[in-house]
């Protein structure tokens, strides 16, 4: 069970697991965004708090077997994707834009990104693209400001 979740379902598996999960889960936002409870931005903050925990407790359970920050567990990049456009407006511009800066973070690991992945365990798998998607908001929320998004 932990493989599949931690392979977000098998993703991790398939040569550039990594920007897949990210792809896979643009939509995935994109449908809760269209759902009343998803209009809320702190239900979508608890479901990405979820997907970061259980990444959390996966990445662990994994490690033994696929060794430390395997490339077939990609429930990290969903975790980053997601935190990537946490409380920003729901439009598909912010959406593309959170997909290229997080991957963009993500692949390139500037400004201690790299420094995370020394954590242990899922921690470690899950810290880097945590700082990734936080990165990519940070960017988004100025942006948002700028050309007043809101």
């Amino acid at each position: 069970m932990h493989k599949t979740i931690a392979s977000w379902f098998g993703i991790g598996f398939i040569k550039g697991g990594g920007t897949i999960a990210a792809l896979v889960t643009c939509p995935l936002i994109y449908a809760i965004w269209q759902k009343p409870a998803g209009q809320n931005d702190w239900g979508l903050f608890l479901f990405t708090l979820a997907i970061t925990l259980v990444g959390i407790f996966s990445g662990d359970e994994v490690e033994p077997d696929w060794g430390k920050d395997s490339s077939r567990v990609v429930i990290d990049e969903v975790a980053g994707m997601l935190i990537a456009i946490l409380f920003l407006p729901h439009n598909i511009y912010v959406l593309a834009g959170g997909l290229l800066l997080f991957r963009f973070f993500d692949i390139l690991k500037p400004l201690g990104i790299r420094k995370m992945e020394a954590l242990k365990g899922g921690t470690g798998v899950m810290a880097d693209d945590v700082l990734a998607g936080v990165y990519s908001n940070l960017v988004l929320q100025l942006a948002a400001l700028i050309f007043h998004l809101r």
